[in-house]
């Protein structure tokens, strides 16, 4: 998507001399375990940070671990029943046949008190208006600080749909769209969706400092930063005055520094406390080992294949019908998942409520693949596969699946060359459109199939930059835009099903599986929550060995 912001390259030094951190860690050093032990967990994942505000993430470590500590939104959605709740918004109006939301918040929540911010209020309708109006209004204040780009949503056209954010009373917010929109709500209850400190933004105005708003966190959340080294760790400090009660750990710990075998290695020596998206090669070990429980559950997300539709040959229906019949799905499924996945037939996982059960799993027929690339009178391709290195939800090894599809294609003319690559660089050099074929994901904490139609898939999500298939259909965008407008979930199940006999017809990308999440973790470890939707909160998280120390 976006280039690597230059504010990137100097985040770590601006968060050491700007962060509370009473003895700032040099440039080697790693958080004292001692220390932890005794008050707090170790998290450990595989990503890179862009920046500290989901509002501006397209996907990974800002929203899948940080965004649920940092911060609180409207609504959230229960992990067991994937049905809508309060948080923020204590209840909700659904007015206009979904034109319009109006919103009651709940009082006596306090924002974060940080080395760089001290509210003098707690939270009211100006931090929510704030919010959203930042997203979702172009000549808003803030609304081009850092780049101006809003991926999630920018890619659902919501600056477009959205006619209004107004504050009625000091506890009371209606948003007004320009029609009614049934999805609504879900991508509210998104970690796209933060309430940000409206106070805390005219500070930085005054100081003429308006980008440090996506740097210096302030939230709600159940944590704040305390601490950040670039490719090491980030330190997250308890918010003592959290809203639901005080946090039971002092603080928690992300590592950053290691991949892979890495990381299952800190699990096991204790360093680590929690493994996010360990690779499914390692359940055995993980399960074999007393010391370690481990966590499954079906996730929204899904991992695909992504054509570049613009760029020859693979803007020909028929070539990239050749290299989906080419690819050994089976394969994947045992290489990569080792049974923690479903062969996926559609761009929706099947736990949505809008799958098409008739959508069928490509089949495996390379000898049809080399027949179908005859007929369309292409020869030996060279082709270029760009993939992201870091293990996610929907993939936990993306380079031994490009290497598995890269064998594949060779044995029907197909010279597939694996470009590695990380976090934004990736995103920039797949918006030049040069690329040929990219792996890919998606993960999702909504339950609404807009969620994954439209930001991947429409013609505004080409522009917001999550369309990596550079696909657009005017007939498919209808039919989206038409399945919002109904609040009867049968009509909108209809548009989806047609949308999904869309793609299969079109295939602008190849849906390859839909995971399981998984989480390891150390046995003392208690109250940890994993979501199909993303990262819980780790608010109730605690060590049952020292439950009673006080740190």
């Amino acid at each position: 998507m976006r280039g690597l912001p230059v504010w990137l390259m100097s985040l770590s030094c601006l968060a050491t001399s700007a962060l509370a951190s009473p003895s700032p860690a040099s440039s080697t050093e790693q958080p004292a375990l001692a220390d932890i032990r005794q008050s707090g967990f170790v998290y450990c994942v595989n990503g890179i940070l862009n920046t500290f505000n989901p509002q501006m993430a397209s996907s990974g470590l800002t929203v899948d671990t940080l965004a649920a500590q940092l911060y609180d939104r409207l609504l959230d959605v229960d992990p067991y029943t994937y049905r809508l709740i309060p948080q923020l918004a204590q209840r909700w109006e659904t007015l206009d046949n979904g034109a319009t939301y109006r919103f009651h918040l709940r009082r006596d929540v306090p924002f974060q008190t940080t080395a760089w911010f001290q509210p003098t209020r707690k939270m009211n309708a100006e931090d929510v208006v704030f919010s959203f109006e930042r997203i979702f209004n172009r000549q808003h204040p803030f609304h081009s600080v850092n780049g101006g780009n809003y991926p999630y949503f920018d890619s659902l056209q919501f600056g477009d749909s959205v006619q209004s954010v107004k504050k009625l009373d000091n506890y009371t917010v209606e948003i007004r769209l320009q029609a009614p929109d049934a999805s609504f709500l879900w991508h509210l209850a998104t970690h796209y969706a933060p309430v940000l400190s409206a106070e805390y933004a005219a500070n930085l105005t005054r100081a003429g400092t308006q980008e440090m708003i996506d740097r210096e966190p302030v939230g709600t959340g159940p944590f704040l930063l305390n601490e950040y080294r670039s490719g090491q760790y980030i330190r997250l400090a308890r918010n003592d005055a959290y809203w639901r009660g005080k946090p039971r750990m002092s603080q928690v710990v992300i590592d950053l520094g290691a991949g892979g075998t890495g990381r299952l290695s800190k699990l096991l020596t204790g360093e680590c406390d929690v493994l996010a998206y360990p690779a499914a090669s390692q359940l055995s070990i993980l399960r074999d080992d007393p010391r370690l429980r481990l966590t499954l559950r079906p996730g929204m997300n899904i991992a695909y294949l992504a054509f570049n539709t613009r760029k020859p040959p693979l803007d020909n229906l028929q070539v990239r019908q050749a290299i989906s019949l080419a690819i050994n799905n089976q394969r994947l499924m045992q290489s990569i998942y080792y049974g923690t996945a479903e062969t996926a037939a559609s761009l929706l996982p099947r736990a949505s409520w809008a799958y098409d059960n008739e959508a069928d799993i490509t089949e495996y027929n390379p000898a049809r693949a080399r027949e179908m690339l005859r007929e369309a009178g292409v020869g030996p391709l060279d082709l270029t596969l760009w993939v992201p290195t870091a293990s996610q939800s929907y993939n936990p090894s993306p380079l031994k699946t490009a290497e598995l599809i890269q064998a594949d294609l060779a044995q029907i003319g197909i010279n597939v060359t694996i470009m590695p690559v990380e976090g934004r660089f990736q995103e920039a050099r797949l918006m030049e459109m040069n690329h040929d074929l990219t792996l890919t994901g998606w993960a999702t904490d909504s339950n609404d199939p807009d969620s994954f139609f439209r930001p991947l898939l429409s013609c505004a999500a080409i522009r917001s930059q999550t369309n990596y298939a550079h696909w657009c259909d005017p007939g498919f965008d209808e039919l989206l835009q038409d399945a919002l407008l109904s609040q009867q979930l049968a009509q909108r199940i209809e548009k989806y099903q047609q949308a999904q006999k869309i793609l299969q017809q079109q295939l602008p990308i190849l849906p390859l599986a839909s995971s399981l999440r998984l989480q390891a973790y150390r046995y003392d470890i208690k109250g940890l929550v994993l979501s199909p939707f993303g990262n819980a909160s780790f608010a109730g998280v605690y060590r049952e060995a020292a439950e009673e120390v006080k740190p």
